[in-house]
């Protein structure tokens, strides 16, 4: 829709551009006045009226669809990145140990537990 949007914008800028230009200045009727021609393209009355109209109507074609694309450029996203779908977050959940058992102490019968030792210094 942009695409079209600014293809239309820059059609109507040129069309605007030519259909200025195109139009008598304000010291033509002078001219005129004082032998000048007669004959124009657009009958009698000359281009004024056809080309003040023509102009109307493109400048508010020209304004309509600068003003939608300047909205449409405010708020579109920043950048390509931020339009982008966010890579899929993987979730491990920390692989514990099993509980293992306690390895077995060997029971050491009392009467053949080693006798305390005295400290050296007595």
């Amino acid at each position: 829709m942009i695409v079209l949007v600014t293809i239309v914008h820059v059609i109507m800028c040129i069309i605007l551009i030519c259909v200025v230009l195109l139009q008598t200045g304000k010291g033509a009727d002078m001219g005129a006045a004082f032998g000048g021609s007669s004959q124009t393209v657009f009958g009698s009355g000359g281009p004024g009226t056809f080309l003040n109209k023509m102009t109307t109507v493109i400048a508010i074609i020209f304004m309509l669809t600068s003003l939608w694309l300047s909205y449409f450029a405010s708020h579109k996203g920043s950048s390509v990145v931020d339009q982008a779908a966010p890579p899929p977050i993987e979730q491990t959940v920390p692989q514990t140990p099993a509980p293992t058992a306690p390895a077995p102490v060997p029971a050491v019968p009392p009467a053949e537990a080693p006798a305390p030792q005295a400290p050296a210094g007595q």
